[in-house]
């Protein structure tokens, strides 16, 4: 595998299961909204790799990640202890299937995301193309609890201090998180699967179009439901009215 080696900008601790940080972009690195690539360590003078999608904007000069923390983890209970100036190993192809031409054209666009399943989101939602493409963007964050609502501020303030597209979000952007694990959560607590099941969240194939990305479950049970509605996956190939990242799915 080729990959190169880049220095850790800055990182962030959420909570003590969910950390983010960013990277130095080497000059010939392009990549496009939704996509991943794989990142990693020198383990054992081995390199330990995952996939990890960017949650820049792809015309950001740094690029930055959203990461669990599992402390038994062969890569991430070492990951999560790096700091400014370290060296992680960045692969050099970035791929995958979210990305805005493997949808149809639509009105509404949904990005529904379980844990970091929203790093794509926060990448998509920073292009300008996905406003030219959709009336209105919808991110749903299901979490379990408040504080694994990473980026919340940023997506509260619906991109205020976003330099391309804060004048579009404050008419287009809708966040929408659910906490799943909070008796106190005033709002939606249902997961995301219920709430479609329910017909509280309502999606029409016609004019909505959905991406998926988080926990295997997650993707499969609402993939399923999608389908029973009349949605069609899609992929850069064949455009259609959802997409989900088979990558992370299995």
């Amino acid at each position: 595998m080729a990959f190169s080696t880049v220095k850790v900008l800055t990182t962030h601790h959420w909570n003590k299961g969910l950390f983010s940080f960013s990277v130095s972009r080497p000059a010939s690195f392009r990549f496009v909204s939704g996509q991943f690539v794989m990142i990693g360590l020198m383990v054992n003078d081995k390199p330990l790799m995952r996939a990890y999608s960017m949650a820049s904007p792809f015309w950001d000069e740094s690029l930055e990640f959203l990461s669990i923390i599992v402390p038994d983890g062969p890569l991430t209970s070492q990951l999560c202890k790096i700091q400014p100036g370290d060296e992680i190993l960045l692969g050099a192809k970035p791929t995958g299937t979210l990305t805005l031409d493997a949808l149809l054209p639509g009105k509404r666009l949904h990005l529904i995301g379980t844990g970091t399943g929203l790093a794509p989101w926060m990448s998509i939602i920073r292009d300008p193309e996905a406003y030219e493409r959709y009336e209105k963007i919808t991110v749903q964050h299901t979490v379990r609890q408040v504080e694994d609502l990473a980026f919340r501020d940023v997506l509260e303030s619906q991109l205020a201090d976003d330099p391309l597209v804060a004048d579009e979000a404050k008419q287009k952007l809708i966040y929408d998180p659910s906490v799943t694990k909070c008796p106190t959560w005033t709002d939606e607590n249902r997961r995301i699967t219920q709430r479609i099941a329910s017909g509280d969240y309502p999606l029409d194939p016609e004019f909505d179009r959905v991406m998926l990305c988080g926990s295997m479950a997650m993707i499969k049970e609402t993939g399923a439901l999608l389908e029973s509605l009349g949605f069609t996956e899609g992929a850069q190939s064949q455009p259609g009215t959802y997409v989900l990242e088979r990558a992370f799915v299995g």
